[in-house]
């Protein structure tokens, strides 16, 4: 696919694994804030792992998208020229060795931050630390060889040292995409991680304002992906393995995705999130307190409320999980649930709703768990599919996620008129029960179960569609909350002025 340049653009969405690429939750979000300005146009940047972990992009762009830049952090790792023998800058590595010395100091944050930065300089085109010394100097290996016999726990050097070529050399790919992005207004940027890192390069070098918009905390689930890893090496032999203890490597990466956070919330202002539990997590991860607020996400009203005259009259005995077939969205669980759920209501079918191509090795064990279940004839496997179409034929959205900040798919179902059942993550427990006095008395507008319990799950899921009354009453109570609280128009509003306060402060607006 050919992407539209241009020579500048009014904000640049920093994306990492989303949009265009991958559909439902954070994409959808993208794809409605893009939309909803179109008198702002927006460049996006793109930060994939490999290309071949993509497909077709699932989304048209906007017209109001003038500028694409794509980038996969994994697909060269290899030196960009011949290796040749070099001393290395010993100031730029002394900066390196610096940084890495604070990271591990108590109460050493603001001193940190500081040498971060100093070495996120240095890194830029033109700077003393350079990708070549970094890959092929004497300095460089010296620093690697003195930092594995002094810290690292595992036996095995050569997973040391590609485990610190793998983590790092992308920085040099984002120091140069920084160099060369057309001119902006502001700099948006959706996670953490990479994409966070890339904002506050951008902001340190061109002074641009930051906004950081968190759905779901970055580190945190990057944190979750890590201890269920089967990548990440671990070569202690059964007599030195605790299994209290994580390997090295997988503290290596937590705390490289760690102070990547900091690094972007010490740049970023405003940084938002979507309730008040997770800006208290973004300022317990070092987030300014006095920089944080929340916007929750909103949805378009006139799109779903049509829905709800083609719903049946009485709850259609369907439990629909729309999601991508991941583990973080623990869609074993409720395909266990639904056996539970069959027992008691033998009509009942359990329908998976979301692509199943990110994780191939998952989606084949959740096709094997139905088939062991006996499930063939009770749970679907859908694929892909408009939600629009979905909500008048089923009865509960479920969700069974082990993470998640504030779904989508729970204020889409309540706009159709459908109540959910959701495992007590993120914003879920706020949005079935209620964030304050007001607001928990519109009543619950379904279940909240714990995390990995499919008989809490199924249970809850047939008390709801085996009692009318009573799911009428959550159907009600869904519409009522989504209308008050949770509009599109409620959010736009919000982004709308977060986006002139961010043109306002640009370098080129004084």
């Amino acid at each position: 696919m050919t992407f539209p340049t241009a020579a500048q653009a009014d904000i640049v969405l920093l994306l990492e694994g989303t949009f265009p690429y991958v559909s439902g939750g954070v994409s959808s979000w993208v794809n409605q804030i893009i939309r909803a300005y179109p008198d702002y146009t927006f460049a996006i940047v793109f930060l994939g792992s490999r290309r071949e972990d993509y497909g077709k992009p699932k989304y048209e762009l906007p017209a109001n998208v003038v500028h694409v830049e794509e980038y996969f952090l994994y697909d060269d790792l290899t030196s960009p020229g011949e290796p040749t023998a070099r001393a290395g800058d010993p100031e730029a590595f002394r900066l390196s060795a610096e940084l890495h010395e604070k990271f591990k100091q108590l109460n050493s944050t603001d001193e940190a931050l500081k040498s971060f930065r100093d070495v996120a300089r240095a890194m830029l085109p033109g700077g003393k630390l350079t990708l070549d010394d970094f890959l092929h100097s004497e300095e460089s290996w010296e620093i690697i060889c003195d930092r594995y016999r002094r810290f690292c726990t595992d036996p095995s050097f050569v997973d040391y040292f590609w485990t610190v070529r793998i983590m790092h050399q992308p920085l040099w790919l984002l120091a140069r995409i920084a160099q060369n992005l057309i001119p902006v207004r502001a700099l948006h940027a959706v996670s953490t991680g990479y994409a966070g890192f890339l904002g506050a390069l951008l902001h340190q070098a061109r002074g641009v304002p930051l906004i950081l918009s968190e759905h779901g905390i970055y580190t945190k689930e990057r944190k979750i992906d890590l201890f269920k890893s089967e990548w990440i090496r671990d070569n202690r032999n059964v007599f030195q393995r605790d299994p209290t203890e994580l390997s090295y490597f997988r503290k290596m990466w937590m705390g490289f995705f760690e102070w990547m956070g900091r690094f972007c919330y010490d740049a970023a202002d405003p940084i938002i999130a979507l309730y008040e539990a997770n800006r208290l997590r973004q300022v317990a991860d070092g987030a300014d307190a006095a920089r944080t607020f929340n916007i929750p996400n909103g949805i378009s009203l006139p799109r779903f409320t049509p829905l709800r005259a083609l719903r049946p009259a009485s709850p259609p005995p369907v439990l629909c999980l729309i999601g991508r077939v991941v583990p973080i969205k623990d869609i074993k669980t409720f395909i266990r649930a639904m056996r539970r759920v069959v027992n008691q209501m033998p009509a009942a079918e359990g329908w998976i709703a979301g692509p199943e191509d990110e994780d191939r090795a998952y989606a084949q064990e959740c096709h094997d768990l139905v088939r062991s279940l006996g499930l063939e004839n009770h749970v679907r496997f859908l694929g892909f599919q408009k939600v629009d179409d979905l909500m008048p034929k089923i009865g509960l959205t479920i969700l069974s996620s082990i993470s998640e900040a504030l779904p989508l798919v729970i204020l889409e179902g309540y706009a159709a008129g459908v109540p959910t059942v959701s495992t007590d993550v993120g914003s879920c427990r706020q949005l079935v029960e209620g964030l304050d006095d007001a607001d928990r008395a519109i009543g619950p507008s379904g279940a909240i179960v714990n995390i990995a319990d499919p008989q809490a799950l199924a249970d809850a899921a047939v008390a709801l569609l085996a009692d009318g009354e009573a799911w009428q009453a959550a159907s009600r109570a869904g519409i009522a909350r989504v209308e008050r609280y949770y509009t599109d128009h409620m959010m736009f509003d919000r982004y709308r002025q977060v986006y002139a306060g961010a043109f306002a402060r640009c370098p080129e607006a004084r």
